[in-house]
């Protein structure tokens, strides 16, 4: 009947549409619609018998087939409309991370003195710059090419042989941007008196083999689906879950921010010679607060955009992205102010890093109210952490090494901890060795690679060159040409 295969041609098309809207409502659309289908046919039936009686003849039914391949055309049509939008969100996930850089640019401002604005500026500016064209020469290859054994890729070094429209590139823009975030965690830890020269060096060595060495260990599969690899790492192939980098990012870059500052120093005047504590004040709380609220923001993408497809679990996803720094925050705040008598706002501002930090590896597999809980304990380790540094005579400028270090450990092992299905002691086992595995190695290797840049390059700036500020001894310019920037008159 034409009626009854029009309708059907239009049930088909309509498909698409269905996509856009909630499960709830599809499945009460298509129900109308067989109904509607059904009701035809029946009519049609009746038609028939009236028909037959009078001596007419019957009327025409549609096709099996042709009903059949409509369907199969919309099934295909729907499936392509999927893949596309899968792109489209890792872009728009790719695009947040990326935003995260200045994110960090400006927490780093925030906490630091205004003598060395420009100098902070040009290494997170510098750091992914280098940190994308090494990662397009080399990283990338490590990481994702065809695995050697389950320790490292060994193909895919140079993509210029795929087409335009290849599904890979959207694929390696999302990994680069992790790649930048992974390198530029270390700079705040070693602001204000590392030079210029050997933070580039250690940039592009972390960005270019680091990271891409240990993010193999784990995510070395991931590439499959883009057409690259596809070998699980050694980590992985045992069961090894981080899902969105607690520590194949947050860990690795917090283990190298450590190295770095042991190897370059505390700045001068940070401890006293009986190893009391001296507060150096950042110049600009509020910028480090809009740096905090954009690192939040781009998150949701760093999170998100990990499922690499645009699909329902993004939500409850986002909201375990959204309730965990929140209650790290508020933790921080309520324990410093315990142990200080007054609520600090540089903690407060590094509690939610530090929640955000602890859900990254566990965000797509645990509720709502374990992330409230992974987010209350990520903030008390972030202060605990924070005060045992200082004990310590250990100075982080920007406290990298609480919030990325130990709660990227506590995130990893979160993983097994809250998970949907239950506690498993050897999947809490796993995720023990991988954490550690993965940040040991890049503290060893970070910690003989400043060794070496100290010795050759030069790591650490004079006491002089403190002084005067890093915008003037390592850039001969001021970020605020109407004001005095620096300790001297």
């Amino acid at each position: 009947m034409i009626k009854r295969s029009l309708l059907t041609a239009l049930a088909g098309l309509a498909c698409l549409a269905l996509t856009t809207i909630p499960v709830q409502a599809q499945n009460g659309i298509e129900t109308r619609l067989d109904t509607i289908i059904q009701k035809l046919d029946a009519s049609q039936t009746t038609l028939n018998e009236v028909a037959s009686k009078v001596g007419a003849e019957p009327l025409a039914t549609a096709p099996a087939a042709a009903t059949a391949d409509v369907g199969t055309v919309a099934k295909a049509e729907v499936e392509a409309l999927q893949v596309n939008i899968n792109y489209v969100w890792i872009i728009l996930s790719g695009a947040l991370v990326f935003m995260m850089q200045a994110g960090f640019a400006m927490v780093e401002l925030g906490f630091s003195r205004a003598k060395n604005s420009i100098n902070i500026i040009m290494k997170n500016f510098l750091d992914f710059s280098i940190a994308t064209l090494v990662f397009m020469f080399l990283g990338f290859g490590l990481m994702f090419g065809t695995s050697w054994d389950g320790w490292i890729g060994t193909d895919s070094f140079w993509l210029s042989g795929h087409p335009g429209d290849d599904s890979l590139w959207s694929f390696w823009f999302f990994q680069v941007v992790f790649a930048g975030t992974a390198c530029t965690i270390v700079s705040g830890a070693m602001a204000e008196r590392t030079k210029f020269i050997g933070y580039l060096v250690y940039a592009g060595i972390l960005s270019g083999f680091i990271y891409p060495l240990t993010g193999h260990w784990a995510w070395g599969s991931f590439g499959g689906s883009f057409g690259v690899g596809g070998e699980p790492g050694w980590l992985e192939a045992m069961g090894f879950v981080d899902f969105a980098g607690s520590t194949v990012v947050h860990a690795c870059g917090g283990a190298c921010a450590l190295a770095g500052i042991l190897v370059v120093g505390a700045r001068h005047g940070r401890f006293g010679k009986d190893g009391s504590s001296r507060l150096i004040a950042g110049h600009n709380i509020p910028l480090a607060a809009l740096g905090v609220f954009i690192l939040w923001f781009g998150w949701f993408g760093f999170n998100g955009g990990s499922t690499l497809i645009a699909n329902a679990s993004i939500g409850r996803i986002v909201v375990n992205t959204t309730v965990a720094p929140a209650a790290g925050a508020i933790a921080a705040m309520i324990s410093m102010w315990f142990v200080q008598g007054r609520p600090d706002v540089g903690i407060t501002l590094n509690g939610a890093l530090g929640g955000l930090v602890g859900i990254t590896a566990c965000c797509a597999s645990i509720t709502p109210g374990s992330a409230l809980i992974v987010g209350i304990v990520a903030g008390l380790l972030t202060t605990v952490a924070t005060i045992g540094l200082e004990r310590m005579c250990i100075d982080d400028a920007v406290g990298a090494v609480p919030v990325h270090l130990v709660n990227g450990w506590w995130g990893t092992l979160s993983v097994s901890l809250f998970d949907e299905a239950g506690f498993d002691a050897q999947k809490f086992g796993v995720q023990a060795l991988g954490t550690f595995a993965i940040s040991g190695t890049a503290f060893v290797l970070c910690f003989a690679i400043f060794k070496l840049v100290d010795l050759t390059v030069g790591l650490r700036a004079t006491d002089t060159e403190q002084i005067d500020g890093l915008d003037f001894s390592e850039h001969s310019a001021n970020a605020y040409p109407d004001f005095q920037t620096t300790e001297q008159a």
